[in-house]
């Protein structure tokens, strides 16, 4: 089984933040497939199966997301972790592929980095930094503009496709074909 974890905060407050861009993948994906909802109180998240496709939102807020990756990760013996997040230092429109390494301060990474290690894959999705002088927690948590939503309507789409040919894959074969300069935006 594959585990495909797409990071955010639960409730409808935050929906449309920029941190919570996990999250609309797995719901482009849940759209996508039509998983089966399989979740359980103990799992901490919504969880849904498609196959050997596991599609979790951890419902714990950002900060303990690893209690819900290692809750479901231990009770199916997945084989593998595909995490996919929001990245300041990427550019909207970009999406960044990854093994391992550190949070790079991200508190959900940090979070399943303590409880199940960092060995899983990342679809890194660009958020951009904040302008000069704007406070970063305060960006991350703000909601994309209506000028950014069609860029991250499509970023989001491609983000769900590259989740599902990674779970089929390795990822060095993802990287060369989706390579970190393109822009799915411009």
């Amino acid at each position: 089984m594959t585990l495909i974890v797409g990071l955010g905060n639960p409730t409808d407050k935050y929906k449309l933040n920029r941190h919570n861009v996990g999250f609309m993948v797995i719901d482009k994906l849940i759209d996508d497939l039509n998983p089966q909802n399989i979740t359980k109180s103990t799992f901490k998240g919504a969880l849904y199966k498609s196959g050997s496709l596991l599609l979790l939102k951890p419902l714990t807020f950002m900060n303990l997301s690893g209690e819900s990756v290692l809750a479901v990760s231990r009770y199916y013996k997945t084989s593998r972790i595909i995490v996919i997040h929001d990245e300041l230092d990427i550019e909207l429109g970009r999406i960044k592929l990854k093994h391992g390494g550190s949070s790079g301060g991200h508190n959900g990474l940090k979070s399943i980095d303590a409880l199940v290690g960092n060995g899983y894959d990342r679809v890194r999705i660009g958020i951009s930094r904040p302008p000069q002088g704007r406070d970063v927690i305060k960006h991350v948590l703000s909601d994309f503009s209506k000028e950014e939503l069609p860029c991250v309507e499509k970023v989001v789409a491609k983000a769900a496709q590259i989740a599902q040919e990674l779970a089929k894959t390795d990822i060095k074969t993802i990287q060369n074909k989706y390579p970190a300069k393109m822009n799915y935006c411009t």
